[in-house]
């Protein structure tokens, strides 16, 4: 049986590809971590999910994606078994609460 093949993909590539496929899917669909990690590598994509994993971690303390368990928002550090992802509101920046009046004359 032939080695697998060793391949090298960047962080900025698994963060970027986590963000566009969830911007992508926004606000109607998530997205399922396998299908990132099929899009980084087709051919060898489970050895990616644990690294995407991570990375989708790191994301949701930073504000950017949302991790959802059974369709709620889950813990970013205590969530298990399987999981989706959507972009998160607070990632489009803040919009205003009310929108700005013009000043009394």
């Amino acid at each position: 049986m032939p080695k697998p093949r060793k391949f090298r993909i960047s962080d900025e590539a698994v963060f970027e590809t986590i963000l566009q496929m969830c911007t992508a899917a926004w606000p109607d669909e998530t997205v399922r971590p396998e299908d990132i990690a099929m899009t980084l590598h087709p051919e060898e994509w489970q050895a990616l999910t644990r690294r995407i994993r991570l990375a989708v971690k790191q994301l949701a303390e930073a504000g950017h994606v949302q991790i959802l368990r059974k369709g709620k928002p889950a813990d970013p550090d205590d969530f298990k078994g399987v999981y989706r992802l959507q972009i998160a509101e607070s990632f489009w920046g803040p919009t205003p609460a009310t929108p700005p009046t013009a000043p009394a004359e």
